[in-house]
């Protein structure tokens, strides 16, 4: 320990903090992680649904990239500095074996997140590392404008030559991500572009969405259109309808690209039968149609919808539910076949940022040097994970950011 309190300081224990306090100690430096939180990797717990998606097996670098949809190139130095690869080959090193899922996803083989939060908790205390339990009030700087410090609710001033700023987004904020970091950079003269939500579910102006909480939709393809009915996104996967709305992996995928977020600017076309194109659906109809002929149009759609989404189509089609099937004309057929490939919802607004599993927008990328994450304006401050203006799409993305700029940032302080 030098005649500071310490060589570096981290502020917050989520996966960005603990990454960069554990590589910072493992260099020989005295390092102290500060969380306010009674316990470390909060918000790492209920990732992926409580399994954590650690990264994404894609076999590029490029392909990591491409995959962040905003202020992508700011993170070439971070992505080749510590690939996916070495983030697997790292928690395999702690004893956490991994498995590949569907798009490439990486779960630990237990499919519990706390295997991940205890590898890394372990390697942190292992490396040396002095957790602090403890609200950070402010980062300290000396005549020069250079950091020397924190300022703490419960132990005053704790000096220090660096201080790493990973105190993560505002998504949520339970977890302890509320925005702390941000005013700290600020009174630093940081700037801090646009705090939106991303990978968030979304509200619809339609009222029958609502009533089908709780059903979730399997290989189904969306597509979102602006105002000018230009398409600006489309996948194929999974989604769910819940009391405010749609949300599902697509949806939150889909919501990256939803900016600037504006009530009656999207709509989301679900095609409820991608397998299928025009004329294969058509002729599934007809033989569903001749197979019920004498029953009531609203039968007949049960070998092709789930029950839940029969009677909305119906409605939507405009055919009368009690018509005969063998009196459905051919242009009312058409006007099902439709619906059904192109079932539309207006969107309205995000769900709050609470429910939002990133945060997008942050410290400005200008005002930070890719190659070291270190400020531009404070000398010894450093940036890592979440607080920062990148985010990307779900399947890993995000936590190979705060991996690698985590890493990034414990290797230059």
């Amino acid at each position: 320990m030098t005649d500071l309190g310490y060589d570096v300081i981290v502020i917050g224990g989520g996966a960005a903090g603990l990454m960069a306090a554990g590589t910072a100690a493992k260099r020989g430096l005295s390092v102290a992680l500060v969380e306010k939180n009674r316990i470390l990797g909060k918000k790492l717990l209920i990732t992926g649904k409580g399994r954590c998606n650690i990264t994404n097996a894609c076999e590029e670098v490029e392909e990591l990239i491409s995959n962040v949809t905003k202020n992508s190139s700011f993170l070439y130095s971070s992505f080749y500095g510590f690939t996916n690869y070495d983030t697997i080959s790292f928690f395999n090193s702690l004893g956490v074996d991994t498995k590949v899922e569907r798009g490439n996803r990486v779960f630990p083989v237990s499919d519990k997140s706390v295997t991940v939060v205890d590898a890394l908790v372990g390697f942190v205390k292992k490396s040396g590392v002095k957790i602090i339990h403890d609200k950070v009030l402010g980062i300290v700087t000396d005549d020069n404008s250079r950091v020397c410090g924190i300022k703490t609710q419960k132990n005053g001033k704790i000096s220090s030559g660096a201080v790493i700023l990973a105190t993560g987004g505002m998504s949520y904020t339970a977890t302890g991500s509320t925005g702390d970091g941000y005013d700290f950079a600020r009174r630093l003269g940081h700037t801090v572009t646009d705090i939106v939500p991303s990978l968030v579910p979304v509200e619809v102006e339609e009222s029958w969405a609502y009533d089908l909480m709780g059903l979730s939709l399997r290989n189904i393809g969306i597509t979102v259109l602006d105002e000018k009915n230009k398409k600006i996104y489309s996948d194929f996967g999974e989604m769910m309808f819940a009391h405010f709305g749609l949300s599902g992996p697509v949806i939150l995928s889909a919501s990256a690209h939803m900016r600037p977020m504006l009530p009656g600017k999207y709509k989301i076309l679900i095609d409820l039968k991608p397998a299928l194109d025009e004329k294969q659906l058509d002729a599934r109809l007809v033989r569903d149609f001749q197979k019920y002929a004498n029953k009531d149009f609203v039968n007949s759609l049960a070998d092709l919808l789930p029950s839940g989404l029969v009677e909305p189509v119906v409605a939507l089609s405009g055919i009368d539910p009690r018509k005969k099937v063998n009196s459905v004309t051919k242009e009312e057929r058409h006007r099902l076949l439709e619906i059904i490939k192109g079932l539309e919802l207006n969107v309205k607004d995000f769900c709050p940022i609470e429910q939002a599993i990133i945060t997008s927008g942050g410290i400005s990328v200008k005002e930070i040097d890719p190659s070291t994450m270190e400020s531009k304006k404070i000398p010894g401050l450093f940036f890592a994970g979440e607080i920062i203006d990148v985010d990307a799409y779900t399947g890993g993305f995000n936590l190979q950011i705060a991996f690698s700029t985590g890493v990034l940032a414990g290797n230059n302080c």
